[in-house]
């Protein structure tokens, strides 16, 4: 089980042993799995976010077609929600410094409308 550490605008997580690698450049995989598997992790207690991982053009953000984020599965008007995002997408995928020990993703937190 990996160590997480939630800051205002950041999300750390660290490799622990046995944890999974991931791999995969071609359409974002390894950042996918990657992206699936810390949903499963934070979906579940202590977190409890119920977060849905999906890709960020289809929410409308202009980005690239292939990056993908976890947010919030229902905003409501009124209600904190946030989105979960590899900042540096467009640099390297964030499979390769979690293989490395250690992805820090940016947190992107408001209230709903």
């Amino acid at each position: 089980m990996p160590k997480i550490t939630i800051g205002e605008t950041y999300i750390t997580v660290k490799r622990e042993e046995g944890d999974p690698k991931f791999y995969g450049v071609r359409e974002a995989k390894g950042e996918s799995n990657f992206l699936y598997w810390l949903k499963g992790i934070l979906n579940k207690e202590p977190y409890n976010l119920d977060l849905i991982k999906k890709r960020m053009w289809k929410d409308g953000h202009l980005v690239d077609e292939y990056q993908q984020y976890l947010r919030t599965r229902n905003i409501r008007k009124g209600k904190p929600c946030m989105a979960i995002y590899n900042s540096g997408f467009m640099i390297r995928g964030i499979e390769e410094a979690w293989n490395q020990g250690e992805a820090v993703l940016t947190i992107a937190r408001e209230i709903g409308e």
